[in-house]
């Protein structure tokens, strides 16, 4: 007998979208301790276009060595369709969503792929696959930034700069959940709209005004932008505030101290099935939604991958892989 096979997407050469390419290749078997999934759809982010490029954002010391050709995606949303040895919580048939493997490899831009079973939760039952699979990595980044590292420095008054995106929209409706007064959304403005319907109490559209003109006296600015001019916004922070960045940013360490704030550590959001089953029942109780920004075919990966380096988007891009 032959070994099965499924579709999927394997990046064959760094380089840009069109180095992704739709084809056949082995299905994978589940090991001790985890399931193998039946991907319904597979959620982009970030990691997966630096992993495209060859990491060549990232500090040369601090690169994987990840050497082509492989599959990339660690958002998933799916079915059970077998259990390795050991595993007892999950059952065939189950409908679950994960965010796999991270920081390691995952593979989800494929028709099937393994995971270990404490990296899944049940998928919410309000949400369809193709919108579960635009939760796991961007709402745990918010969910372990807010009730994990910063649950007891919070304040009343939180600013979210990119607060359109697939980490921000999260941390705009999470910041409120985790018990801030005020939540300030800086994005463009043709989000306006959007963010205030997520609860966002007061909107700062950045290509009019300044944010550093108009904020003042924010306790937490967590900042999904960064960047080199980052330290522009210190003015917006008081005095024992806080900036929680998500991306690397200059931030002006020693103005900073200067101004007492603080710039807390950059923080690697991790897989947790556990954390995803406290967003997963957020979502299932109304209090937290997920936002599609766009959905391709899983064999037009490329495609999403042109879409999501074009910028500007107003929640995640998601391949479908039922088609």
């Amino acid at each position: 007998m032959g070994t099965a096979t499924m579709r999927a997407v394997r990046l064959h050469a760094f380089g840009g979208p069109e180095e992704l390419i739709y084809e056949e290749v082995a299905r994978p078997e589940p090991g001790p301790g985890e399931v193998l999934v039946r991907v319904h759809a597979a959620g982009v982010n970030p990691p997966d276009w630096y992993a495209r490029r060859g990491f060549e954002n990232v500090p040369a010391e601090l690169r994987p060595n990840w050497t082509p050709p492989f599959i990339l995606g660690s958002d998933i949303s799916g079915v059970v369709t077998a259990l390795g040895p050991g595993v007892t919580e999950w059952q065939l048939g189950d409908e679950a969503f994960g965010l796999v493997n991270f920081p390691g490899r995952a593979s989800g831009y494929a028709e099937y792929v393994v995971s270990p079973a404490t990296h899944l939760a049940r998928k919410p039952a309000v949400l369809g696959h193709t919108d579960a699979a635009a939760v796991p990595m961007a709402g745990l980044t918010a969910y372990q930034y807010l009730f994990t590292h910063l649950s007891d420095r919070i304040g009343d008054t939180v600013m979210v700069n990119g607060a359109a995106g697939g980490v921000g929209h999260f941390a705009v409706q999470l910041a409120r959940v985790a018990g801030a007064k005020k939540v300030i959304a800086v994005a463009s403005g043709r989000h306006e709209e959007f963010l205030q319907d997520l609860g966002a109490d007061r909107f700062v559209d950045y290509t009019r005004t300044p944010v550093e003109e108009v904020v003042r006296e924010v306790d937490l600015l967590i900042d999904t932008v960064g960047g080199p001019h980052a330290h522009r916004l210190l003015p917006t922070v008081r005095r024992g505030g806080r900036i929680a960045p998500v991306f690397l940013g200059d931030y002006r360490p020693e103005r900073a101290a200067e101004l007492g704030i603080t710039v807390e550590t950059m923080w690697q959001v991790r897989s947790s099935g556990s954390d995803l089953a406290e967003l997963a029942t957020l979502i299932d109780t109304g209090r937290v939604r997920a936002a599609i920004d766009s959905v391709f075919p899983l064999r037009d990966a490329a495609a999403a991958h042109t879409r999501a380096e074009e910028g500007h988007l107003q929640g995640k891009i998601v391949l479908n892989a039922e088609g």
